[in-house]
């Protein structure tokens, strides 16, 4: 009788679900699979919804990490992801993006004894101060099969000599965002609950650590939302951490609510529609960056440098560091380039990554 081989996801965070989202079925269908949540978003708006609006099953195993330094939620991950590891004995430990779930996860494999596979990755903001580009490195050092979103991922992975094979696949943030957008369009109900009219307001989202934790850069970032929303509406899903520093420094209350639409994390089918339906975003996110570029949404990124240079020199994305005193009408005037290419891939990379691991563990 054919036994499958057995995969083992591990995910904890939002950009984690979106892209575990993209391969759910194609795993479970090709493989036996174990999906680990470490908890690293214990919000139920963070977490769970993503689950429930992805048509994702429960997790197989919930770590219950919750919040803390980059450090004891790392070392969480690693202390109680070692025994499920041990227990299921899998093929392949899968870990997806930046995060540090996919650090965690990828450390507990390795030490552990188990082959680890990175979905996104690649990509390099080179910036060592940024958790993330952290994260990211190791992982693809780390890795005995690494799944690269674009061209220019393939080419830091190849200039930096990893050890592990390395596959062109696309970005797996495309194949979730064309199969979900047309049932947000139908199913959420976002604008009208908010009274908005389509292309007459602009989307804010500010979670990064370099960000939120120093006060002058969010006080300066609060400032700039202020006036550009003397000229638009600006709707500003608050991150969990965002709001508590917000609220801790007294700058919540700074937040001009006359245009300034505050609202909780949203989940995805609501922010899918938002983004789809608004004139230009405002960001500090990876993942919120792609998802406007392929919606074609001007994009500024509140940040020095971007991981996904790419869609910068293709005109679609503009670095703006908060620290500058930033015109808020050259934001708002801000043009993209008038030719959208297909730098993030077909929607396939999804059933390519599965097949990949399908080939190279047999």
């Amino acid at each position: 009788m054919f036994t499958k081989l057995k995969l083992l996801s591990i995910v904890g965070a939002r950009p984690n679900y979106i892209k575990l989202a993209a391969v759910y079925d194609v795993f479970s269908r090709l493989f036996e699979h174990i999906v680990v949540d470490t908890g690293q978003h214990y919000d139920y708006e963070m977490n769970r919804i993503f689950f429930d609006q992805l048509s994702i099953p429960e997790p197989n195993y919930f770590l219950g990490v919750g919040s803390g330094s980059h450090c004891y939620q790392i070392g969480e991950i690693l202390k109680n992801a070692e025994e499920i590891l041990l227990k299921e004995e899998p093929d392949i430990v899968v870990v997806y993006g930046d995060t540090n779930s996919a650090l965690g996860g990828a450390l507990a494999a390795i030490k552990s004894g188990f082959r680890v596979a990175h979905v996104e990755a690649g990509l390099r903001s080179f910036d060592l101060y940024m958790p993330e580009e952290v994260n990211r490195r190791i992982i693809d050092h780390l890795s005995y099969m690494l799944f690269a979103p674009t061209r220019g991922s393939v080419e830091n992975l190849l200039r930096e000599n990893v050890i592990g094979k390395i596959f062109l696949t696309g970005d797996v943030h495309v194949d979730v965002l064309l199969k979900w957008l047309e049932i947000a369009e139908t199913k959420s109900t976002i604008l009208e609950r908010l009274n908005l009219d389509s292309g007459n307001y602009i989307m804010a989202t500010i979670h990064r650590m370099e960000n939120v934790e120093n006060v002058d850069r969010l006080s300066r970032i609060i400032e700039l939302v202020n006036c550009i929303s003397k000229f638009c509406k600006v709707v500003f899903p608050i991150h969990p951490r965002t709001r508590k520093k917000l609220m801790d420094t007294g700058l919540l209350k700074e937040i001009d609510v006359k245009n300034v639409i505050l609202t909780e994390p949203l989940g995805y089918l609501d922010f899918l529609r938002l983004l789809k339906h608004s004139d230009r975003v405002i960001t500090d996110s990876g993942g919120v960056q792609r998802e406007a570029y392929l919606l074609k949404k001007p994009t500024i990124i509140l940040r020095k440098t971007t991981e996904w240079i790419e869609l910068v020199k293709a005109g679609w994305i503009k670095l703006c560091d908060p620290n500058i005193k930033t015109i808020p009408e050259e934001i708002l005037s801000f043009k993209p380039s008038p030719h959208h290419e297909n730098i993030l891939g077909d929607g396939n990379a999804g059933e390519r990554i599965a097949k990949i691991l399908l080939s190279e563990l047999k």
